[in-house]
């Protein structure tokens, strides 16, 4: 039995369903297989991504992007475009460069994103095994140094005493000049050799060298490492001299700075000549066998054995407190409002003295302190158990400020009350108004300038080498005349 009319309509769904999926499902991206197994980019950053691409409109524009660090697209990285060619019409190749804040990273991968959303799927890469592509993932790293450098100074040689050490560090001797060392950037990471093994755990720009070998070290950029790329060797050698010893405080570590200054000593050892050094830097002066230090740091001191040297280190600590307040450091207080100062504090057994303008305020002696006015305040912690460690916490109420004003003011008074601490001119020329605020001396000198004047001059406190110094303003609206006059400083 035949049914013309239902064919007949079943043939033009089927042209419908067919128009339907050519929309849908139209646009295409194929993506080639990488020129490239992995991405080591630095002075050269260019990298070709070929794709294959149909029912695009006219128009339309494709951006090659990057995985994170961890393969994922997430939040995907753009990449750069340094050229784009049309091989045919229905095949681009994308010139691109990473950025240069790269995270280095063994499984990054690469997609191609037209402007109308649609991506693709990921790029295959050449494998060292396959090179059909089985991989879609790659090393990529960004290599902000590419140049030989040195370490110890340029020196070949160093020597080291039984127990001691001495610290091989990369050179940095114009830290200015970004390029002239790896130390400027970082983001680098090392890695340390000796006699051709990898020191486990050295990474940073220095290694302490505790025994004898031939040292060296290589910046590490994973799979793009590149052996050009390493330091001079240095051959430290085990010479008799030294004994084993270690700086040590007199105060312990850490130490009570309360109770004076430390004595930092060797104990037993005796060289012929003494350098300490704080943070690196020479003391100068500091040339026998102790040091007294009154500061916390990391110290060392460099001793010559005669034909032998070594170099002892101490990380030294100060005994401290850690407090901390309720409020902010700037507050604002309306008339009859209290606020209440509440302070935690790690210290023992603790003594509390509160402050305002400097003076001491009699018969508060608690953590928490009710504010009735304007001022500057802080609060003295004490440790009265072992160490008589002193902690200070400040903190600032102002009375509101009235943005209402009318009239441009010719007199404060900074003198701490919250009380015409300030020039406050009105809401029409401060902040948000696009109006130039200039501030001169009486010499004329530009003492203040703002864009965005957020009625806060003076910053800081004005030396007063005369009785009631006098300023002047000048107001420029952006449109408007300029409004000019004096400000007189009164105590």
């Amino acid at each position: 039995m035949k049914f013309p009319i239902l064919n007949k309509y079943f043939f033009c769904f089927l042209i419908l369903v067919s128009t339907l999926t050519t929309i849908v499902y139209g646009q295409t991206i194929a993506p080639q297989i990488l020129p490239f197994d992995k991405i080591c980019a630095g002075t050269f950053n260019e990298f070709d991504a070929t794709f294959n691409h149909s029912g695009f409109p006219a128009g339309t524009t494709f951006e090659v992007q990057l995985s994170d660090n961890t393969g994922s697209f997430t939040n995907p990285i753009s990449t750069t475009i340094v050229s784009s060619t049309d091989i045919t019409a229905s095949q681009k190749k994308i010139t691109f460069a990473v950025p240069t804040t790269l995270i280095g990273s063994d499984v990054y991968k690469l997609r191609v994103k037209s402007s109308t959303g649609f991506i693709s799927s990921n790029f295959f890469v050449k494998d060292a095994v396959n090179v059909g592509g089985t991989l879609t993932y790659f090393p990529a790293y960004y290599k902000p140094y590419e140049e030989s450098f040195f370490i110890n100074n340029k020196q070949a040689t160093a020597s080291i005493c039984t127990g001691g050490s001495v610290t091989l560090a990369i050179d940095n001797s114009t830290p200015t000049i970004p390029n002239s060392s790896p130390v400027n950037y970082s983001s680098i990471k090392y890695k340390w050799y000796k006699d051709n093994v990898v020191v486990s755990g050295a990474t940073s720009s220095s290694l302490i060298a505790k025994s004898a070998g031939v040292y060296y070290v290589m910046l590490d950029y994973g799979t793009c490492t590149d052996s050009n790329f390493r330091s001079n060797s240095v051959t430290v050698t085990q010479s008799s001299g030294g004994t084993s010893a270690s700086v040590v405080s007199s105060l312990g570590n850490p130490f009570c700075s309360a109770g004076g200054a430390t004595t930092l000593g060797l104990g037993s050892v005796t060289g012929n000549t003494y350098q300490w050094y704080k943070d690196n830097v020479k003391i100068n002066g500091a040339t026998t066998k102790t040091l007294l230090a009154n500061q916390e740091g990391f110290y060392s001191v460099f001793v010559d054995f005669g034909g032998c040297s070594s170099t002892f280190t101490i990380d030294l600590k100060e005994l401290k407190t850690v407090s901390s307040i309720n409020i902010p450091d700037t507050n604002v207080i309306a008339d009859g409002e209290i606020i209440k100062v509440i302070v935690t504090t790690n210290a023992a057994s603790p003594t509390f003295e509160w402050y305002k303008n400097n003076t001491l305020i009699s018969g508060i002696t608690t953590n928490t302190y009710d504010v009735t006015s304007t001022g500057n305040y802080k609060v003295k912690i004490t440790q009265q158990s072992g160490c008589a460690v002193v902690d200070e916490v400040s903190f600032l109420v102002n009375s509101v400020i009235d943005l209402n004003v009318v009239k441009i003011p010719n007199l404060i008074s900074p003198n701490g009350d919250g009380i015409n601490d300030t020039w406050v001119i009105p809401q029409e020329f401060s902040v948000g108004s696009n109006t130039k605020v200039e501030i001169r001396n009486s010499n004329g000198e530009l003492v203040f300038t703002s864009d965005n004047y957020l009625n806060n001059w003076p910053e800081s406190p004005i030396e007063f080498k005369q009785i009631n110094p006098v300023f002047y303003y000048f107001i420029k609206p952006q449109d408007g005349a300029t409004k000019k006059g004096s400000i007189t400083i009164v105590k």
